[in-house]
C-alpha cells in the first residue's frame, strides 16, 4: 500500500478559510474593475485542464462533496464516515481490516473513526467468530436508523446532483470511474 492512500489524501485538513474581510481585500484587489469571479474566470483558458481524467474527476468530486457535507450536516456524518457505516451496515462482522482494503483507508486512520463510531453508539465491536484477533463490526439500533436515514438522502442528494445525466449515461460514467481505480 502506498505511503498515503488516496482516500487520506483527500482528508487532508484544509488551512482556514478566508474571512469577509480577506474577500473584501480580494475584491478591491481585483485587477479588472467591473467583472465578477465567474466573468473573470470565463476569460481564462482551462482547456487542457479540462483534457485530463483527474482534473475532471476531482471538479466532479467537489461538486458531489459539497453537497454531501451539507446533507450530512444533521447526521454528523463526513463521506468517509457514511463510507465505513455503509460497509458495516451491507456486511455485518466486517474487520477493520477488510475495511481498509476496501475503502483504500490507512489502519491508523480506520482506528479513530472506528472509535468514534462506537463512541456515538453507532456501532459495535463483537468477537469474530473465526479470528479470535478480530473483531467483527455491526450496526447498533441507533447506528441502523441513522444509517437508514443518511442512506435515503445520500440516494436524493445523488439524484439530484446527477440530474442533468440520464439513467444510461450515470450507469456508463459510474462503470468508467470504476475501470479507472480499481486494480
Amino acid at each position: 500500500m502506498p505511503e498515503t492512500s488516496i482516500a487520506n489524501a483527500l482528508r487532508r485538513p484544509r488551512g482556514p478559510r478566508k474571512s469577509a474581510d480577506a474577500d473584501a481585500d480580494a475584491a478591491d484587489s481585483n485587477p479588472t474593475p467591473g467583472l465578477t469571479g465567474a466573468q473573470e474566470s470565463a476569460d481564462v483558458d482551462t482547456s487542457y485542464l479540462e483534457s485530463l481524467l483527474g482534473y475532471n474527476a476531482r471538479r466532479a468530486a467537489l461538486a458531489v462533496i459539497a453537497v454531501f457535507l451539507r446533507r450530512m450536516e444533521p447526521y454528523g456524518m463526513r463521506p468517509v464516515d457514511f463510507s465505513v457505516l455503509s460497509v458495516v451496515a451491507h456486511n455485518p462482522g466486517v474487520t477493520s481490516r477488510q475495511i481498509c482494503a476496501a475503502l483504500d483507508i490507512l489502519p491508523p486512520n480506520l482506528v479513530g473513526m472506528v472509535k468514534s463510531l462506537h463512541k456515538r453508539g453507532l456501532i459495535l465491536r463483537k468477537p469474530h467468530p473465526t479470528d479470535r484477533r478480530a473483531q467483527g463490526l455491526h450496526l447498533s439500533a441507533e447506528g441502523q436508523r441513522l444509517y437508514r436515514d443518511a442512506q435515503a438522502t445520500a440516494t436524493q442528494l445523488e439524484q439530484n446532483v446527477a440530474g442533468r445525466l440520464s439513467t444510461e449515461e450515470l450507469q456508463t460514467l459510474i462503470a468508467l470511474l470504476r475501470k479507472v481505480y480499481r486494480r
